[in-house]
């Protein structure tokens, strides 16, 4: 009996865990948001140098596409902070780690072992993540939702309401 009792308190927490997936979504945009927010800002005010760095580097079009990953990096992180479009914005963040993996990081890497020492996978890893999961209901997003939600059940409501007073005449 006991095992049975104990069994259901494990559902039940682990059931009320799964309600609160919002707060690690919550935790992990704020935290990631903020950094690429302040990287992006630091390289917006120093453009001439992140431009020099990326031609040492070899990439075409060098102060264009410093500007491009600049901004990517300052307007995804205060979006993603926001939780403002956080499925779109994921979308040039995970593109700009990859970029940044394939152009620089890479080269300095002979094995595995170097690899997942990268900070740029995991940041890749943590955008593919708020991709499926979302910017939780405490977010712009949500709260959006919550009234897209409410519009729509009011107009379903209403719709409802009009046929059955269709229907009774």
């Amino acid at each position: 009996m006991n095992q049975k009792k104990l069994a259901t308190a494990a559902v039940e927490l682990f059931d009320r865990l799964s309600a609160a997936w919002w707060i690690p979504a919550l935790l992990m945009r704020l935290f990631v948001g903020y950094f690429f927010m302040e990287t992006g800002w630091g390289k917006i005010h120093s453009l001439d140098s992140f431009a020099t760095r990326f031609a040492q580097w070899g990439i075409p079009h060098p102060a264009f596409n410093a500007a491009l990953s600049a901004y990517t990096e300052f307007l995804g992180g205060a979006l993603t902070i926001l939780g403002l479009g956080m499925r779109f914005v994921s979308i040039p963040m995970i593109i700009n780690m990859i970029v940044a993996i394939l152009t620089v990081k890479l080269k300095n890497v002979s094995g595995l072992n170097d690899f997942v020492e990268l900070d740029e996978p995991l940041y890749a890893l943590a955008f593919v993540w708020l991709f499926f999961s979302g910017a939780g209901w405490l977010s712009i997003d949500g709260l959006l939702r919550q009234f897209v939600d409410t519009a729509i059940s009011r107009d379903r409501s209403t719709i409802r309401s009009a046929a059955h007073f269709v229907q009774a005449r």
